[in-house]
C-alpha cells in the first residue's frame, strides 16, 4: 500500500468518526427538544411518545404480570402517571429508563394490591436457563415443530418453564426481564431500579441460579 493511500484511508475514517460524531449530536439536540415538548405539556409530543412506547411498556407489563387485562391497565397508567410526572423529569437518566421505572412500580403497587387481598400473583416472563445467555423463548423456539407431538412437547416445557418463573422472587425476575429480555445493560438496570450494579449483578446470578435449580431434571 503506498503512502498516498494510507492518507486516503486515514482521512475517510476520520470523517467516518465525525459523521458518526455528528449524527449523535443531532439525535441528542432532536432528543432534548422533544423532551421540552413533553415538559410544556404538549399533547403531539405526549401522543408520540404514547405511539412509540406503548409496545415496549406493554411488552415488559406483560412479561411481569402473565395477565393480558392487568398489562392494559397497567400500561395506561403507566403513561398517566408520566404525563403528571413529565415536568419533574431533570434529564439525569434516558427517558427509556424513566417510563421502564414507571411502569416496574405500577406493577410492584398492583402485585401488593392483590396480595392483600389474598390473591396469588401469576407472573410470567423470558428468562435465561442456568448461566447461560439464552433466554426461555430462545429454547421454546428451539422446541416448536410443525409435527404435533413436538408441539406438544413444547407446550409442557413451557408449562414447566412457567411455573418455575411464577415461583422466582419479583426482585430477581425484574433484574432477569431487564437484563435478558429488554437488554438493558446493567448501568441501565441500576438507575431503573435504583440500585448499584452490584446489585444488580446479585439478582441476576441468583435469579438464573434459582431457575436451573427448579429447572432440573426438566429439560
Amino acid at each position: 500500500m503506498s503512502y498516498g493511500e494510507q492518507i486516503a484511508l486515514r482521512t475517510q475514517a476520520e470523517m467516518n468518526e465525525v459523521a458518526r460524531a455528528a449524527l449523535v449530536g443531532v439525535r441528542s439536540t432532536a432528543e432534548d427538544h422533544f423532551l421540552e415538548r413533553l415538559k410544556r405539556g404538549e399533547a403531539a409530543a405526549f401522543e408520540q411518545l404514547v405511539a412509540e412506547r406503548t409496545s415496549d411498556i406493554y411488552g415488559l407489563l406483560f412479561r411481569l404480570t402473565s395477565d393480558t387485562e392487568e398489562a392494559r391497565d397497567l400500561t395506561q397508567e403507566t403513561f398517566l402517571r408520566a404525563y403528571q410526572a413529565i415536568g419533574k423529569f431533570r434529564g439525569d437518566a434516558d427517558l427509556k429508563t424513566w417510563l421502564y421505572r414507571i411502569a416496574i412500580n405500577q406493577a410492584r403497587n398492583r402485585w401488593r394490591w392483590w396480595r392483600r387481598r389474598k390473591r396469588d400473583a401469576t407472573v410470567s416472563l423470558d428468562a435465561p436457563i442456568g448461566e447461560t445467555e439464552r433466554t426461555v423463548a430462545t429454547n421454546l423456539e428451539d422446541t416448536r415443530a410443525a409435527d404435533p407431538e413436538q408441539e406438544a412437547l413444547a407446550r409442557e416445557r413451557e408449562s414447566q418453564l412457567r411455573d418455575a418463573l411464577q415461583s422466582l422472587r419479583s426482585s430477581y425476575r425484574e433484574a432477569v426481564i431487564l437484563r435478558d429480555v429488554e437488554g438493558f445493560t446493567y448501568e441501565e438496570i441500576a438507575e431503573t431500579l435504583q440500585l448499584n450494579i452490584g446489585t444488580v449483578k446479585s439478582r441476576l446470578a441468583r435469579g438464573r441460579l434459582e431457575l436451573r435449580r427448579k429447572l432440573e431434571g426438566s429439560f
